[in-house]
């Protein structure tokens, strides 16, 4: 039998639609491509000495803040005047939940694994997120980076959330859409499944928990 007894799971990408879909959306209804929205950022971020998305999920920042940064900063480089106000209304209407996995993690939790969401994310936007699925019913722990000023993939974050878990990282295992974050967790001795479908990520995650070097 596995070590494993946690499993800790990304909010968007994983248990969501992919993140794209809504930068997609985005993009087609303002006209400003990722590309520009990354050029705004590392300005902004060159100019003042920190990542402006970083601390916009670390609650360094507050979403009003960066956002009409973000725009002044569009505004001056597209020419054109860029207001942002809705963006987060924008970019939840196109994020579904991701039922397979939504579905998978509850069995996990019928299992009696432990589970924690452990999730980059912004203050104001708690409640759109935990709208999104049933949150309290499936899992044990959630860690907002937001609320405890630490982001993946900095290690605080994964300390804390196996902290909360009351397990060690030996016996937890990640499942993040985005490759750095599971590498960051493995350096601090997890097990970690970069999630690219629901599919294979499932499949990887049962291949885990069934290896008894696991």
């Amino acid at each position: 039998m596995s070590s494993i007894r946690a499993v800790i799971s990304d909010f968007g990408g994983v248990l969501t639609s992919p993140l794209i879909d809504s930068f997609a959306a985005f993009q087609d209804a303002s006209g400003i491509s990722l590309e520009q929205l990354g050029q705004a950022m590392a300005t902004m971020a060159a100019r003042d000495g920190a990542n402006p998305l970083f601390e916009l999920e670390t609650g360094r920042m507050s979403e009003a803040e960066f956002l009409g940064s973000l725009s002044s900063q569009l505004s001056r480089q597209l020419g054109r005047d860029v207001d942002l106000d809705s963006f987060g209304e924008r970019y939840f209407a196109h994020l579904e939940p991701n039922q397979p996995v939504i579905e998978y993690m509850y069995s996990l939790h019928e299992r009696g694994l432990k589970l924690a969401i452990c999730t980059n994310n912004v203050r104001e936007w708690s409640d759109r997120w935990r709208s999104k699925l049933p949150v309290e019913e499936i899992f044990d722990v959630i860690v907002d980076s937001a609320f405890v000023g630490t982001r993946k993939p900095e290690p605080r974050i994964y300390e804390l959330t196996l902290e909360r878990l009351g397990v060690p990282a030996s016996a937890a295992l990640l499942v993040d859409d985005i490759e750095l974050n599971c590498s960051a967790a493995r350096e601090l001795g997890m097990r970690a499944v970069w999630f690219r479908d629901a599919e294979q990520a499932i499949a990887e995650i049962e291949a885990a928990l069934s290896d008894p070097a696991g």
